[in-house]
């Protein structure tokens, strides 16, 4: 898998890099009201004139999908019927609001009705022209508390000037597999979207610094703001180095998201010493992995193998 890199010449033998990106963490409450887009576009367009070195906001799970203004036992009831299609007017104004501004846009995630009629947690990725360019649904919804239904595919979206990003949803993290299969399937960073309203928003800030610590990527873990969230959203580097962490209220954290440290930190180890991408030679015997009914093969083991 060809990762995008791109230099732009300007002149005297010089090379300006345009492969880093200047992201938004944008922690915010849930919109719960009946017309979320409006207040949506009203805070991305604030957000994106506060900070205009930005090429991507990231907005945290479920954000226009919210019920939480609803009794509990309501609630997934509710969700159900907010979801919508992917070819829906709400998913294609959410573009028109990225175009809008000529921003890399996650919007969180949204309830999704797929063809059959399962119900997701999915997450969205737009580029800049509006166009939706990834989806992905939530593969491991919290259970018994998620209504939704498991997604299957891992996803990774490649920009043409600014790498690759994972997509994962809030209880993903919890699961190694998740950050390993992404980074492993290309990603620079894991956009990490989430909506933690109980106690383990600290065991959360662990996991998002091991996921990069093992993977050697960027983790930007967003979640949503008090009163319904327990904040804290967290971006990581590729060494596990906290680059910008969140109080619990509203709050955009801004921070720079370079592939060439990814490449770099992969090539000369973590504190220049853990290179766990390069630890087997292709001629290791494959290990078996009974949990998962296959083996773990080391011709295939580095980052950068065409998936299956």
């Amino acid at each position: 898998m060809t990762v995008g890199r791109t230099a732009v010449d300007v002149g005297e033998g010089n090379e300006v890099d345009t492969s880093e990106i200047a992201v938004g963490l944008a922690q915010r409450a849930p919109l719960t009201g009946p017309d979320p887009l409006s207040g949506f576009r009203t805070d991305l367009a604030a957000t994106s004139a506060r900070f205009p070195e930005l090429g991507m906001i990231i907005y945290p799970e479920l954000h226009l999908h919210s019920a939480d203004d609803l009794p509990v036992d309501d609630r997934p009831a509710a969700l159900r019927e907010k979801a919508v299609r992917l070819d829906s007017e709400f998913v294609a104004e959410i573009g028109r609001i990225a175009a809008e501004h000529n921003i890399w846009l996650c919007p969180g995630s949204i309830g999704e009705i797929a063809d059959d009629g399962s119900f997701f947690n999915t997450q969205l990725l737009f580029s800049p022209t509006g166009e939706l360019v990834s989806t992905y649904r939530k593969i491991f919804p919290w259970r018994p508390f998620e209504p939704h239904r498991p997604g299957v595919d891992f996803v990774v979206a490649q920009t043409p000037d600014h790498g690759t990003f994972g997509l994962s949803i809030c209880y993903d993290a919890w699961f190694p597999e998740h950050s390993r299969h992404l980074s492993w399937m290309g990603a620079d960073a894991i956009l990490n979207i989430v909506k933690t309203t109980s106690q383990d928003r600290e065991q959360e800030l662990v996991l998002a610094r091991a996921n990069a610590i093992v993977n050697q990527v960027y983790v930007l873990s967003v979640n949503c703001a008090e009163p319904i969230g327990r904040g804290r959203s967290i971006a990581v580097d590729p060494e596990g180095l906290a680059l910008g962490e969140a109080g619990l209220g509203e709050d955009t954290i801004i921070v720079r998201v370079d592939p060439h440290r990814v490449t770099r930190v992969r090539e000369i180890g973590t504190a220049g010493t853990n290179r766990v991408w390069s630890q087997f030679n292709r001629d290791d015997d494959p290990i078996p992995l009974p949990l998962y009914g296959g083996c773990l093969d080391p011709s295939r083991w580095s980052p950068g193998h065409d998936t299956p």
